[in-house]
């Protein structure tokens, strides 16, 4: 059974203290609690003191990162575009600031087994689509694979 990995990246406008920035944090508070309701997320890495690699750090904002494994695709794609996550979705430009070109804001991809997701590896993973777009290594939404690395479409 393979797991659905997925390393989001988005960099505040404002500091981590304005009301915008606090009402972000409240939200994300929110979010995080509804994605455990569902039963669908396994696993939430902390990311306090990763070390954020160069691609990453791009641009003056503070960077905000999450990493999130859930049991397949389907759940991780229907709890992104529903609830309180669409609507952060849809407020996301109260807080943060586009990513520089080609730089995504998220990227996901399959693991076999827990223990291999990690920071180290979603770096590795957003690298490769940085450098190669989109394939069954490292993709989005709007180009999923399954995990047998077959182009699949979400419903």
């Amino acid at each position: 059974m393979a797991f659905a990995a997925i390393l989001t990246v988005g960099q505040l406008k404002h500091t981590e203290e304005h009301p915008a920035s606090r009402e972000f944090f409240i939200a994300g508070n929110h979010i995080m609690r509804e994605a455990a309701k569902t039963g669908q997320l396994i696993k939430e890495f902390n990311p306090n003191r990763v070390k954020l690699p160069e691609e990453i750090i791009k641009g003056n904002g503070t960077p905000v990162l999450t990493l999130t494994v859930w049991k397949d695709l389907q759940s991780l794609y229907l709890f992104t575009y529903s609830g309180l996550h669409r609507q952060a979705l849809q407020d996301r430009n109260k807080w943060f600031d586009p990513l520089p070109e080609r730089q995504p804001n998220y990227v996901i991809w399959w693991s076999d087994m827990l223990s291999n997701v990690s920071w180290k590896e979603a770096f590795k993973r957003y690298d490769s689509y940085i450098q190669h777009g989109p394939d069954s290594f490292a993709f989005d939404f709007k180009h999923p694979f399954d995990e047998f690395g077959e182009p699949v479409a979400l419903k």
